[in-house]
């Protein structure tokens, strides 16, 4: 499994502490950015993350900001692209069983390391499996395509 991290600079030290834990689970992470604590917009950053999912360079994604919903709400504006905000393991887990939810975002500001850690362990140590909920993603899907025309 290969996956992208990004930040803003107010998760920039979180985002790297991440970055190292997802690589000692031996998980290839590929970090973009932001690359220092100097402030930075997160749109693009979370544009990019979201990008390299439809364009299959990453499997997954983890953005990290102040709380969390600026990256979602970014990412989200990539078609085909599903990004959940989580703060809990269970919700992380019900991202990518219930919503197969290729990105998670976090709040630098909301929780801290150690939970950060254990939601994105719970995000990455699941698989979606389709059932009753690949029904409820394809009406997403459908919707969002013919917004998009």
């Amino acid at each position: 499994m290969k996956i992208g991290i990004g930040s803003d600079h107010n998760a920039f030290e979180m985002k790297n502490q991440l970055k190292d834990y997802i690589a000692t689970l031996g998980i290839e992470v590929i970090d973009f950015g932001c690359f220092s604590p100097d402030e930075v917009d997160y749109p693009n950053i979370a544009f990019e993350v979201a990008k390299g999912i439809n364009e299959g360079k990453i499997e997954r994604g983890i953005l990290v900001c102040g709380t969390g919903i600026g990256m979602a709400m970014a990412a989200n504006k990539v078609p085909g692209v599903r990004a959940a905000q989580c703060h809990d393991t269970y919700s992380a887990e019900r991202a990518q069983l219930s919503n197969n939810a290729q990105i998670i975002t976090m709040g630098s500001k909301v929780i801290g390391i150690e939970v950060a850690k254990k939601v994105v362990s719970e995000y990455l140590s699941v698989k979606f499996e389709g059932g009753n909920s690949a029904r409820k993603i394809d009406q997403i899907m459908q919707k969002e395509s013919e917004f998009s025309k």
